[in-house]
């Protein structure tokens, strides 16, 4: 997306000005409309909107009569964002398979996001596992608990975004909020303890080890891969159960694990391992942990090429650990 004014424009310019708000805040409005699609593409097509908006309304009325540009800019996307929802539930009716979101892959040492345009760090991304869980919230609570549980904003200001009362700006942050901590209760494993897990299940899974694999899988565990419909033996529906996930895993990993080269990474915040064959991206894989750290509670495997085109090898961390 082009947002840079023409080689005529002072640096005083309202056009001027206009780009350098927008982009000034760009990062912002990046992971608040992420958070609320799961899909980069999407986000990237919402915000191009979103600067048409922008520069449209700076072409129509002086700068000083918006009190506050980034609260008009992040309403701006969140209303683009709902609108581009009806477009992304028409998609998802033919998906093939389970539908994960788009992975924000960064670097383990750095944090650096090399899956995105401007190499920034996405810190206000939530993990796989709550995306996957928000995905079951309608639109409109989606976007207030974004907006209030992930980036602060009061009830209040909300209301203004979406023009709506702060009163029922607060019922539905009530109902958004109960609905996620009922299939997602509160609670972060620590680091340390995340990249040992991460590590025991990679060894697990790609060694096909199955009484391994019983080891480390709760006795609940769900396991979702995202193929759609582009890779064999991805599977129509997610898998539940430690044994049919075990064997699962096992099976599937098998047929590839000989040709496939691990680099450890941080995908949505998270501990994970990205899969290449070659220089070429063959699966994101993220684990959600128990409680106490000590299973694996959900397994979130993406392999649909179309959502690795922007997940790069870097020969410096394959087949090592992130870093004690």
């Amino acid at each position: 997306m082009s947002t840079s004014p023409g080689t005529g424009d002072r640096q005083d310019s309202p056009a001027h000005t206009a780009t350098r708000l927008f982009t000034d805040h760009r990062e912002l409005l990046f992971s608040v409309v992420y958070n609320m699609l799961g899909s980069v593409a999407d986000t990237e097509d919402v915000l191009q909107e979103t600067w048409l908006s922008w520069s449209g309304k700076n072409s129509r009325a002086p700068l000083a009569e918006i009190g506050n540009p980034r609260a008009y800019l992040v309403r701006i996307a969140v209303n683009h964002a709902l609108a581009r929802q009806t477009a992304i539930a028409s998609r998802r009716e033919t998906y093939v398979g389970p539908w994960l979101p788009e992975p924000l892959v960064t670097e383990a040492t750095t944090g650096l996001a090399p899956d995105t345009s401007d190499h920034t760090v996405r810190n206000d991304s939530v993990s796989l596992a709550m995306l996957v869980v928000l995905e079951t919230l309608t639109p409109l609570e989606r976007a207030v608990f974004v907006l209030h549980e992930v980036f602060g904003y009061p009830h209040t200001e909300i209301a203004g975004m979406l023009d709506r009362s702060p009163a029922a700006v607060r019922q539905v942050a009530h109902r958004a909020r109960a609905h996620v901590h009922a299939r997602r209760p509160r609670y972060r494993a620590r680091p340390r303890v995340r990249r040992e897990a991460t590590e025991r299940f990679v060894a697990a899974a790609l060694g096909g080890d199955l009484q391994a694999l019983l080891e480390i899988l709760a006795p609940d565990v769900t396991v979702w891969i995202d193929g759609g419909g582009a890779r064999q033996g991805a599977g129509l529906r997610p898998v539940h159960g430690r044994e049919k996930a075990a064997r699962m895993l096992a099976g599937y990993a098998s047929r590839r694990a000989g040709d496939l080269d691990v680099h450890y990474r941080s995908v949505n915040g998270d501990d994970a391992a990205v899969l290449f064959s070659g220089d070429s991206p063959y699966a994101v894989m993220v684990m959600d942990l128990t409680p106490d750290g000590d299973q694996v509670s959900g397994v979130y495997v993406v392999t649909n090429p179309a959502k690795l085109t922007h997940v790069r090898p870097d020969d410096e961390d394959s087949g090592q650990a992130p870093d004690q």
